[in-house]
């Protein structure tokens, strides 16, 4: 299942790579997938939307599911 959340605050690519890193170390999630320009990360897995959006916060982001 994929998830899509928005994400505001990346702007650049170092800012992808820290929001997929943390988001790939969470259980349930095979990979993800930022995208600067569309202000989005799609996450394939089946970790709770809510849980998605605690580690982008953490990790220094503004996020929405």
């Amino acid at each position: 299942m994929a998830t899509t959340l928005t994400v505001k605050g990346m702007s650049c690519s170092h800012c992808e790579q820290t929001v997929e890193d943390a988001l790939k170390n969470l259980s349930g999630v095979r990979d993800a997938e930022a995208d600067r320009d569309a202000k989005q990360v799609t996450v394939n897995g089946d970790a709770d939307p809510d849980v998605l959006v605690t580690a982008v916060e953490d990790a220094g982001y503004d996020a929405t599911a």
